[in-house]
């Protein structure tokens, strides 16, 4: 396998001069989805990522392709139907990475069975031919069976139910490669620090490559802001006052080991004592633990779980889990910043009750916005986006085929590099010489947290062992990208601070 584009040839394109069809600011979830759905339709795209693919909020999902069951009780309806759309066409696109998993909702009288399996019934309705295996009704032993980690006071039966499960940044490679394969130009650590602008009109972006600190003027028929969280900071760069669109929220997830919860099938609990659902979903050979829906006013780059929502998710698991999880139990524990769209009206309602839809904004200028949604949702979002896009940027109305479209770079595709080199880095991790080879060769890993946090899940499934890995991952990486001494010691020391954040204090 020949290697892919290497930076240095991507860097090149943008030094031709050209003006772009589709410029996509963010390389999460909806950029990427964007850049795909552009590139499939023949148009110039250029993906510009501040930091490394996925980094955010896109790395960081409870790692479900669903419909949403809290979202029955909302009452939001079309969200959950096209979601569930959604789900099917991602586990036939993107068998590789997506699956079916079931899960349980255990019930403690014959009313909550009676309640919640009514409602995944309407759940299974909405998915209509694209549904996976139908909702049932268990009685005690079957629920207990299914869940041997269950605690099984006060347990009269349950509910199981179908949904999909993934790996949130490995599908984000996998969509940066296919739009690459379709001839889109996706570069991560570049910010765009501003527009530029043809009197009123946006026209294109000032970016800088944050390796070396060129700078660039990249004009383009229409730029998209997908951005997530960030979204209307873009949008400040063409109105400083313009109004916010998004109520961000925080919430954060704990990795356990498998023991507490074993087998194959997921817990959901739908009400927790603040009105909240809680997960414990077997992922990876380790058991997720969320989530929690706490408002944030800031948007750091790195956040941090609260001691209280700790506490919290927890306490929560300790009062339906058979082994309470205690702090030392906490493999890992990491943070997201959910792109929520502002409530109409301020003051009513928490974080928890605003709908994950999305919504496509255009400017005075015609910067287009995509504000919103979730990782099921993002083909959706990302055909949307374009279709507008190419409407404000004049561009030859094309269809989009990402229905169909299978998507590329499956994670067990390596890339051979001779005898030997196939060796696990951690008794713990399923990590590789040639993984890391691979990642910097085809999948655009320029940093250690990079490899240990995006290209393989380390940093998400055990912290420890992650950080173990730091010194041998950066000396491949420092043999692949030509590192000096003192750069390979400034990119250890960085990756074990940004390590240092998955462990609990």
């Amino acid at each position: 396998m020949s290697p892919s584009p290497s930076r240095a040839e991507l860097l090149a394109r943008l030094r031709q001069g050209r003006t772009w069809d589709v410029i996509i600011i963010g390389g999460g979830a909806s950029g990427l989805g964007a850049a795909v759905d552009a590139a499939a339709r023949g148009y110039a795209t250029l993906l510009l990522e501040r930091g490394d693919y996925a980094c955010g909020t896109s790395s960081r999902s409870t790692k479900l392709i669903h419909g949403g069951v809290r979202y029955l009780r909302q009452g939001d309806l079309a969200l959950v139907r096209h979601a569930l759309l959604e789900r099917s066409r991602l586990l036939t696109n993107a068998g590789h990475l997506v699956h079916a998993r079931p899960f349980v909702i255990p019930a403690h009288n014959a009313m909550q069975r009676l309640f919640y399996g009514s409602g995944l019934k309407l759940y299974d309705l909405l998915a209509g031919a694209s549904n996976l295996p139908s909702s049932r009704l268990l009685d005690r032993r079957q629920t207990l069976a299914a869940l041997p980690g269950l605690r099984p006071q006060g347990i009269s039966g349950g509910i199981e139910y179908w949904d999909g499960q993934f790996d949130d940044a490995r599908l984000a490679i996998a969509l940066m490669r296919t739009a690459g394969h379709l001839g889109a130009t996706c570069l991560n650590y570049l910010p765009v620090g501003g527009l530029l602008k043809a009197g009123d009109k946006v026209c294109g972006v000032v970016a800088e490559d944050g390796e070396s600190g060129e700078s660039f003027e990249l004009p383009a028929r229409v730029v998209i802001n997908a951005t997530g969280v960030y979204a209307d900071a873009v949008r400040r760069f063409e109105q400083a006052g313009a109004a916010p669109v998004l109520t961000p929220s925080q919430g954060i997830h704990l990795v356990l080991d498998a023991e507490f919860l074993p087998g194959e099938t997921a817990l959901l609990i739908p009400e927790t004592a603040d009105g909240r659902v809680m997960f414990a979903i077997p992922w990876l050979g380790k058991v997720l633990l969320g989530t929690t829906d706490t408002p944030r006013d800031d948007l750091p780059e790195e956040p941090q779980p609260f001691a209280d929502e700790v506490d919290f998710l927890l306490q929560t698991a300790a009062g339906v889990l058979a082994r309470a999880p205690q702090r030392s139990d906490v493999r890992s524990a990491f943070a997201g910043l959910r792109p929520l769209l502002h409530p109409e009206h301020q003051g009513q309602g928490g974080t928890a009750s605003l709908s994950r839809e999305h919504a496509v904004l255009v400017s005075p200028g015609g910067l287009v916005t995509v504000a919103g949604g979730k990782w099921t949702t993002y083909r959706l979002m990302a055909e949307q986006v374009v279709d507008r896009a190419a409407q404000v940027g004049g561009l030859a109305p094309v269809p989009c085929t990402t229905a169909r479209l299978k998507l590329h770079a499956s994670p067990g595709e390596l890339l051979a590099t001779g005898p030997g080199q196939a060796v696990r880095l951690h008794p713990e991790l399923e990590l590789s010489q040639d993984a890391v080879r691979f990642a910097c060769r085809h999948e655009a890993a320029r940093r250690i947290e990079d490899v240990l946090a995006r290209r393989s899940r380390a940093l998400f499934l055990d912290a420890a062992a992650a950080m173990a890995c730091i010194d041998p991952v950066g000396a491949i990486l420092a043999e692949e990208l030509q590192w000096s001494a003192p750069q390979l010691a400034a990119m250890q020391a960085r990756a074990r601070q940004y390590a240092g954040q998955f462990r609990l204090g």
